[in-house]
């Protein structure tokens, strides 16, 4: 069921994107679709759901990857999305973003992206999400450092150094929040 839903959002991402003027709102708009389905009439996130927020994640940077555009961009949009649609089914949209982060990195690395850069935009979207629905923004970015840092452990080589250096290097990052959460995730 996992693969099914990565490789249905990646069909998605790329036919929504094929024409479209703006390809992040695509992104964005698809993701959003994509976990609303999932999730429509439940709300629960589960670990069997958390498992398929990474699957949506996933499957939309394959999709972005495949059509060319920055994967770079994309994560933010692909959190801006999970955050939406997660919040539009009343799930936890916390676990949700920790899962969708683990989500995008660990496709980043598959699709060979730059695991540093793609870091602090989950970060950054998440934030910027979770602020638009009224949800803690500190929380939103602790999770989703923690599924950066996660998913750059399961990648493995020196993917946690490069990830953690640019996390704590970003100037648009709230920088003690970060961290913060670093040196929580390090403590595991």
């Amino acid at each position: 069921m996992l693969k099914e839903i990565i490789n249905e959002t990646t069909d998605a991402v790329v036919a929504a994107v094929e024409g479209a003027d703006d390809i992040m709102s695509a992104v964005t708009g698809v993701v959003k679709h994509q976990i609303v389905n999932v999730f429509q009439g439940t709300g629960d996130v589960s670990k069997v759901g958390l498992e398929s927020v990474t699957s949506v994640a996933s499957g939309a940077v394959q999709g972005v990857s495949k059509v060319g555009a920055s994967v770079v961009d994309g994560a933010s949009e692909i959190m801006h999305g999970t955050v939406s649609g997660v919040s539009q089914v009343g799930g936890d949209v916390i676990e949700a973003t920790r899962a969708a982060a683990h989500g995008v990195v660990q496709a980043t690395s598959e699709t060979g992206g730059d695991v540093a850069k793609v870091a602090v935009s989950t970060v950054d979207g998440a934030v910027k999400a979770a602020g638009e629905i009224g949800a803690d923004t500190s929380k939103a970015a602790e999770a989703a450092v923690g599924g950066v840092l996660d998913a750059a452990t399961d990648v493995g080589g020196d993917a946690v150094g490069k990830a953690r250096e640019a996390l704590l290097g970003s100037a648009k990052l709230p920088r003690d929040v970060i961290e913060a959460a670093v040196k929580g995730h390090s403590k595991k």
